[in-house]
């Protein structure tokens, strides 16, 4: 399987200029930078130490940031790379990233990008977060000898379900991790099984990651222009859900203004919620067009601005949860930040990180989405409950602290043992 899978990506990277250059007139790839996922590279290597930690997208990137200044303070000498796979996440990286630790485009798992890649680079530790998993890569890492670490490794039902059709493959690539440190049970049990090893639950990294920024005074400014009334943001929307977060707008919205922020903002996504809603009155915010006390839904279509978004919320609805094909986003950022959360029946991605608040009655779950309005309606009004929210959510995060700590502690180690 591992010859067979290398000899497929060396046969499809043939395709590659094609595929890459349909993907940069679709706005998925930067022309500029278009080598690096040939494995080339337009910097030179630091001297000392040199981790290699890859993040699939935002996400991943954003909860990698806190791991970076760890290793970084820890010792002066060592340079951190960056890869990743997406134009935000490079554009996250660009504006986040300290000083010693540079972005670059993950290659394209074909053989040959990915040893022109590593000839480069030559890193003494690569870290991988979660759960993109490109076996080329892995395999290649492996075969130079140079540690490797899988952290807040976390699968879907859907990608374990992939990978027990592929058993035998699966584990000749989770066997090159030197450690691998599960974020949920589920990882964790089905890890175990296929290792035949003691796979213990570390927990999501993402509970020890840092409040998103914000600017309080813009959260002020913002708040009046809109009259000073209630506002409620739901974040991260698919279009799957879109038509359900609207529809309950237009029955809130003579009591309630709605900050609105697609999962994939772009110029057409606004343009199609507008146009299929003229009853409505938007204010875009990509277009610098400011909020007033009539505006009905406040369209956040820009990237960066989550704390933003969140903070003028008087609560939050986490999308990706209100249809069924949906599995859910991370609810702690609106969380960490002190607002009330909200999310549809539909998470099982990230059920166990749901787990402890929906216990302590720190998150509502809103069982059947047409019942949307009616929630976020009685939300509203019933400031005891948003108060009962935010005490037991902090309580909550407070006990779950401390992930951070342990996954540093556990990648110094291997780089001791490694790479003294």
């Amino acid at each position: 399987m591992k010859r067979r899978y290398a000899a497929l990506m060396t046969g499809l990277s043939l395709l590659a200029p094609i595929w890459l250059k349909h993907r940069v007139k679709a706005g998925k790839e930067d022309l500029l930078r278009l080598s690096e996922r040939y494995g080339q590279a337009e910097k030179p290597r630091p001297k000392g130490t040199l981790i290699w930690m890859h993040g699939a997208s935002v996400g991943e990137t954003k909860t990698l940031l806190p791991v970076v200044e760890r290793l970084l303070a820890t010792d002066k000498n060592r340079h951190i790379l960056v890869t990743s796979g997406t134009l935000t996440s490079a554009k996250l990286m660009e504006d986040s990233l300290p000083d010693r630790a540079l972005h670059q485009y993950l290659p394209l798992d074909a053989p040959h990008y990915v040893r022109r890649f590593l000839d480069h680079w030559q890193p003494n530790l690569a870290v991988w977060m979660e759960s993109e998993i490109w076996p080329n890569l892995i395999f290649e890492t492996h075969a130079r000898s140079i540690p490797m670490a899988l952290i807040n490794a976390r699968m879907n039902p859907k990608s374990l379900r992939g990978w027990n059709k592929r058993r035998r493959f699966a584990k000749r690539i989770f066997d090159c991790f030197d450690i691998i440190l599960p974020s949920d049970t589920q990882t964790a049990e089905w890890l175990a099984q296929l290792l035949d090893a003691d796979m213990p639950v570390l927990g999501n990294l993402k509970y020890d990651a840092p409040t998103l920024p914000f600017d309080i005074e813009e959260v002020d400014a913002l708040k009046e222009a809109m009259g000073n009334r209630p506002l409620w943001t739901a974040a991260s929307l698919h279009a799957e859900e879109m038509q359900t977060v609207i529809t309950a707008q237009k029955s809130l919205k003579h009591s309630a203004g709605l900050i609105l922020v697609p999962r994939h903002p772009s110029e057409a996504t606004s343009r199609m919620i507008i146009a299929d809603h003229p009853d409505l009155r938007f204010a875009i915010r990509s277009k610098g067009q400011k909020p007033t006390p009539q505006t009905d839904i406040y369209l956040f279509d820009t990237f960066g601005e989550m704390g933003l978004a969140y903070r003028l919320g008087t609560l939050a609805l986490v999308g990706g949860s209100l249809d069924s094909s949906l599995l859910g986003h991370n609810p702690l950022e609106p969380i960490r930040l002190d607002i009330p959360t909200v999310t549809g029946p539909y998470f099982s991605s990230f059920a166990e990180v749901y787990q402890p608040f929906i216990e302590n009655n720190a998150v509502v779950t809103i069982a059947e989405p047409q019942k949307l309005t009616q929630v976020i309606g009685d939300m509203l009004n019933k400031p005891y409950m948003l108060e009962n929210l935010r005490r037991n959510a902090q309580d909550s995060l407070t006990l779950k602290s401390g992930i951070l700590d342990k996954t540093v502690a556990s990648l110094e180690t291997l780089l001791t043992d490694k790479t003294s």
